[in-house]
């Protein structure tokens, strides 16, 4: 199993719209930069665990937990999806639960356990991102 951080604008996709979704399962579509579409494609597999991650906003942080339930296949939201190798994908996430508070974006950047953790780096503005299992850790023990 893996650890991913995906980030979301609560006022586009927030994980209450998550939770509110028939079987708590939504795509995670419009992914549109080539290197986290990779990371769908070649290594986010079935039973992965996603921190939610609200973006844009007020107090960005982790706000939730998330599962990847179904695997890479390709994103309707692209017109040459239905091509033999299209060009963009989406996996299927499924809302896990809340968490009891929000971990700030500005309270992970003050942890040094976190200080190789891509989105504590300057200028990472990926909306995907690997976690490894003692960030997963460390951050679930800050709840």
């Amino acid at each position: 199993m893996r650890y991913w951080l995906m980030k979301s604008e609560p006022e586009a996709f927030g994980i209450d719209d998550l939770m509110n979704r028939p079987g708590q399962t939504e795509a995670w579509d419009g992914v549109r930069n080539y290197q986290a579409r990779n990371m769908m494609r070649d290594e986010m597999r079935v039973g992965d665990s996603v921190f939610f991650y609200h973006s844009n906003c007020a107090l960005p942080g982790i706000v939730g937990l998330a599962c990847i339930a179904r695997e890479a296949y390709p994103d309707s939201t692209d017109p040459a999806s239905a091509t033999a190798k299209p060009r963009w994908v989406v996996v299927d996430v499924q809302f896990v639960r809340k968490l009891a508070r929000t971990i700030s974006l500005t309270e992970l950047k003050t942890w040094p356990e976190l200080a190789d953790m891509p989105l504590v780096r300057r200028g990472n503005r990926l909306s995907i991102m690997p976690v490894t299992p003692g960030q997963w850790n460390f951050i679930l023990s800050l709840e």
